[in-house]
């Protein structure tokens, strides 16, 4: 009897161990995914035959904001014309297997949605729209979009419940809302975005009077003892919070991606938890 006992007391132990440490890790799933919100609105979507799903296009003629992406060539994004003819597009193919004239491609498949993000903004400096929102090729889904902050994960009612007002007042906005991951207190030492990256990635860069308060500091200077951002690199920015910025700065961080040794999904990690710091908000 005692040497089951001496077996029972260590594996049930063993067996709390697990599952509390399961349930952390279901809970902190769970809560960056909203579950729950996805399950109960997935639920009346179906029961109202999918009306939620695929809502009517919004009439109206192109407006002065635009919509930017990357995606490889097999995505699917035949749903922005589709479903939000209001905004103007720049949907880059990353790797193209042709090219044709009404084809925009990256200059190098490196960097992740940033190379396409930052291409924009070069080649169109001087005539940008008033708002620019960038967000990544797929729609909506539970597991390719979770990052998406509504409650069927959906791209297009993202855009339609955006306050473009709010955009043009704050200068830059998160589209995600959720701190889970990347802004919770655990998130913000953050290893993607060290001493030597910040240096490497601002080197050179103008001064933001927006996020640095020590004023005669150059940006590589001023190095924050904190990082957070809402994931995923999904945001809207105005053109006068771009323009803050010179062009060379853009450029620079471009260059950058190109000449980093980090690869393609490094260098993109990097630049998602610096967009908000480039578009002249703090680091946390």
């Amino acid at each position: 009897m005692r040497w089951v006992l001496r077996f029972a007391i260590p594996a049930s132990l063993l067996v709390i161990v697990l599952c509390t440490v399961l349930y952390v890790k279901f809970a902190e799933i769970w809560d960056q995914y909203d579950a729950s919100a996805y399950a109960w609105a997935s639920l009346k979507n179906t029961l109202r035959g999918s009306k939620l799903d695929n809502p009517p296009p919004i009439e109206g003629k192109i407006e002065d904001k635009v919509v930017i992406m990357a995606k490889v060539e097999s995505a699917d994004t035949q749903w922005v014309a589709e479903h939000l003819p209001g905004w103007q597009h720049a949907i880059y193919t990353v790797d193209p297997s042709t090219l044709n004239s009404s084809t925009l491609t990256t200059p190098l498949n490196k960097g992740h949605e940033s190379m396409a993000y930052l291409t924009y903004i070069i080649d169109h400096y001087h005539a940008l729209p008033s708002t620019l929102v960038f967000i990544h090729p797929h729609r909506r889904g539970f597991s390719e979009a979770w990052h998406t902050d509504t409650p069927l994960h959906d791209n297009v009612d993202a855009l339609r419940a955006l306050r473009i007002p709010f955009v043009q007042k704050n200068g830059y906005t998160n589209l995600r809302c959720n701190w889970n991951p990347g802004c919770e207190l655990p998130h913000r030492k953050n290893k993607h975005v060290t001493p030597e990256i910040w240096r490497e990635v601002f080197v050179g860069a103008s001064r933001s009077i927006f996020s640095l308060k020590e004023k005669g500091l150059k940006e590589e200077e001023y190095l924050p003892g904190e990082v957070g951002a809402a994931c995923c690199a999904q945001f809207a920015v105005s053109r006068d919070r771009v323009s803050q910025r010179p062009l060379s700065d853009y450029e620079g961080f471009r260059k950058w991606i190109v000449d980093t040794k980090l690869n393609d999904a490094m260098s993109g990690r990097v630049l998602e938890f610096l967009w908000h710091v480039i578009f002249g908000m703090d680091a946390v």
